[in-house]
């Protein structure tokens, strides 16, 4: 959260609850919904560091806001952050430990295990799709993520066809 945050900060000074929702614009109802209190910690944390400020704006009928901003060394870390390329692929996988431990353990069956994780997989497919259909037809980059989503999910799939196909010629 630290990141982005600071890249919606680079456009100009804002508080809080702004920064929610310009995310939840952006990124539309397929990315979850950010908790306003992980914010403002966040935020916290931000300043301290010194990569934004925050200046108290008096209000006459409601209580003061914080309006933060990007400093110097905010604008770097954020020029560093776009120069680095994104994670190595997922070689840490929850469901593939379940599935290479599961012969070891007696508990699960393998072909069980990857029928589950097709159903789960079908389903958040589903609901992609039904997003896809109502989330604003400008938002461009919500559409992004949920086809990114999708496109994911479609090779997840794929890879648990293969994995059923090698566990079953094992059998």
């Amino acid at each position: 959260m630290r990141l982005p945050l600071l890249a919606l900060l680079a456009r100009g000074p804002a508080h809080g609850y702004e920064l929610k929702q310009d995310l939840e614009q952006l990124l539309g109802a397929a990315y979850p919904p950010t908790n306003v209190g992980q914010i403002y910690v966040t935020l916290g944390r931000l300043e301290k560091s010194g990569l934004i400020e925050g200046e108290e704006i008096a209000q006459e009928s409601r209580p003061n806001k914080k309006i933060y901003r990007l400093t110097d060394a905010g604008q770097e870390a954020l020029r560093a952050w776009f120069e680095e390329t994104a994670d190595e692929p997922r070689v840490r996988d929850e469901f593939f430990m379940k599935l290479a431990l599961a012969p070891r353990t007696g508990l699960a069956d393998q072909i069980a295990l990857i029928n589950k994780q097709r159903r789960e997989y079908l389903n958040t497919m589903r609901n992609l799709s039904k997003l896809a259909a109502t989330e604003d037809r400008d938002n461009r980059i919500a559409h992004l993520l949920i086809e990114g989503a999708m496109l994911h999910l479609q090779a997840d799939l794929d890879w648990l066809e293969r994995c059923q196909e090698e566990l079953e010629d094992l059998l």
